[in-house]
């Protein structure tokens, strides 16, 4: 992972901050404490910082909604 997809996925992952468990967001706020000083992640931060994009993120619920024609379209 580059340093640019780092801080890609901390930007897109601090929307869903409220939504993480407590344990879950100590590893955030250190991911960004980390981020701030310019700091390579190590594997394990870099695993975990993966599986919580994979779990708020990538793994969006997406809207259904009917249309008047009578097709359901699925909006993201």
């Amino acid at each position: 992972m580059t340093h640019v997809e780092q801080k890609k996925i901390i930007s897109e992952l601090r929307e869903y901050e409220r939504k993480m468990g407590r344990y879950e967001q100590e590893d955030f706020h250190m991911f960004v404490k980390r981020d701030k000083d310019d700091e390579d992640l190590d594997d394990n931060s870099k695993k975990k910082l993966l599986q919580q994009y994979e779990k708020y993120v990538m793994n969006k619920p997406k809207k259904t909604v009917k249309s008047p024609f009578g097709d359901i379209v699925e909006r993201g």
